[in-house]
Order: structure tokens, then sequence, then C-alpha cells
């Protein structure tokens, strides 16, 4: 399957790099380019991308905008933001909007390239570990209460607060399935059913939200 790829980033030379470094992939075809967020919904609109990497950082719409009026439409494409470091308050809001993950701009090639790929395969792109550290230098007024966290936790059954507690430690769907004693389908089954209830557009979300109820505090878990 060919990804389907929008960049979108005000700076003409980082555009230039990206698409030579991203359009030497045989299953990645670029199919765009934005210089701001306000173009986004047009180009989606009219190109069809199925990822779209976007600039955290632009002068009339940011990326964090972009991705909150983006993803709160349905059918849209799964987001990657831009960041120049890691310790970004934006990207953590991105990410709560439902961005799928970040990379940074001095990331290697091959490794941008997959992310890319991961993302498209509904993956996220970022560890648990890295969404700690994330959410251990941004200001603490942007995490939600734990309390609050903990009820909309609330809504799921046991199984599926297991599962959900399994994606807040970044356990790919074959390790829940081992962990649990369950089967891949199973999984996949009980994550479309969390998503659904919660609210929520991925995996990322599941885990931001799992974080703030206080129970990835036991850093010792795998």
């Amino acid at each position: 399957m060919t990804i389907r790829l929008l960049i979108v980033d005000d700076d003409p030379l980082v555009r230039a790099g990206l698409t030579l470094m991203l359009g030497g992939a045989e299953d990645i075809e670029i199919v765009g380019e934005g210089a701001d967020g306000h173009e986004v919904p047009e180009l989606v609109a009219r190109l069809g991308p199925d990822v779209i990497l976007m600039d955290i950082r632009m002068p009339r719409v940011d990326g964090l905008t972009a991705t909150e009026r983006l993803r709160a439409l349905p059918g849209a494409p799964e987001i990657v933001v831009l960041a120049t470091f890691h310790a970004d308050e934006q990207v953590l809001r991105a990410l709560r909007a439902g961005a799928a993950g970040f990379v940074l701009k001095d990331t290697p090639p091959a490794q941008i390239v997959a992310s890319v790929r991961r993302v498209a395969a509904g993956e996220p792109v970022l560890s648990p570990a890295v969404t700690r550290q994330l959410m251990t230098h941004v200001a603490g007024h942007q995490e939600q209460p734990r309390r609050a966290a903990a009820a909309r936790l609330a809504a799921l059954a046991e199984r599926e607060r297991e599962v959900a507690v399994a994606v807040g430690h970044g356990r790919s769907n074959a390790e829940i399935a081992a962990t649990l004693y369950m089967g891949v389908p199973t999984v996949k089954t009980h994550v479309s059913r969390i998503l659904a209830k919660l609210g929520l557009n991925n995996r990322v979300q599941i885990a931001l939200l799992v974080h703030d109820a206080g129970l990835l505090e036991d850093e010792g878990s795998p």
C-alpha cells in the first residue's frame, strides 16, 4: 500500500529536505506541501493524504490549532508533528488533540521514514518513556486532574481497563495478548471499544489518559 503524505512547514528549506528524504521511499507518495496550518483543511479535502507531517510552530495557524481542527472531523488523516525539541508544551497539547506522535527535526532520515510508516499502520511513534519525559518537562497544569481522568476510565469494563493500562505501558497488541492471555483480534476489539467509549482518536491518547489517572507510576513496569 502506498502511503499518501502531506508535508506542512513554514520553512521552504525544511519542506524541500523532507520531500527529498521521504520521496525516495517506494511506499510513500508525497501528494503535496503546505506552508501554514490555515492551508491544511483545503489541502486535505483536495489531496486526501493518509498522513500529515506538520510543523508545530507556524506564524499564522500553528500545528496545534490545525491538529485540533482536523482531528475533530470524521475520517481525518493521521498527524505527526515536527518539533525542535521534545520538552515542548505545544507537543503535549497536540498529542492530546489527537496527533499520533511527534519527531524532532534533527531525527535521522531513516527514523522519520519509519515513523510515517508506523503511523500509517495505526501505531504510535513515541515510546512511553518519551511520553513520560515530555510530561515531566512541561507545565503540570496541562495535565488533566487525576480524578477526572480516573472518572473517564471508570466507564471501561475490567478487561478494557487492563488493556488500556497495557497500552499506556507501550505494549503492542501481540504483547498485550500474551500478557493478558487473549487473542490479538480480541485485543484489537478491546482497543476499538476503549477509543469509542472514551471518545479518543488513537493509542497515544489512551496512554495519556492512563498516565493522568496515575496508573503508570510504577516505573519498574515494562
